[in-house]
């Protein structure tokens, strides 16, 4: 992975990241944001995944189901925020990926393979954010 700092105002930082092909966006991500101290950012990012694991939250059964896409995909997009939980970086992201035919699927992002690439912005807000769990969705919320 590269990184750059872009920007520094404020009590907040922007960020670029490339990753490269083969790193696992989740846990690239994830480790970044804990060394940096992120736990109050936003993300948006670009670029393709190999194969990806993505959630879909079943609200009945209060379970998340996995769907694997085993094939080369577009991320469309990707737009997620990174929070506090435990005293640990906690990445919530969901994403747009686009297959061979033009069909999109989507969801919780899970883990992604990254493959050739993936354009990362994190911009940090100057307070940061905390999630706990939600006792009547079972859901792991950000708590204001």
């Amino acid at each position: 992975m590269h990184q750059r700092l872009l920007e520094a105002a404020n009590g907040s930082r922007k960020f670029v990241l490339v990753l490269e092909s083969g790193e696992e966006a989740f846990a690239s991500i994830t480790g970044f944001a804990t060394e940096m101290g992120l736990l109050g950012s936003s993300l948006t990012a670009i670029g393709a995944f190999s194969r990806a694991e993505l959630g879909w939250f079943n609200p009945a059964t209060k379970e998340f189901v996995k769907n694997v896409v085993d094939e080369q995909t577009e991320v469309i997009s990707m737009m997620g925020n990174i929070t506090e939980e435990h005293g640990k970086a906690h990445l919530h992201a969901h994403v747009v990926l686009g297959t061979r035919n033009a069909s999109a699927k989507g969801g919780h992002l899970v883990a992604g393979w990254v493959s050739p690439t993936l354009e990362v912005i994190i911009e940090e807000a100057p307070e940061h954010m905390k999630r706990g769990k939600d006792r009547k969705s079972g859901l792991i919320l950000l708590k204001p």
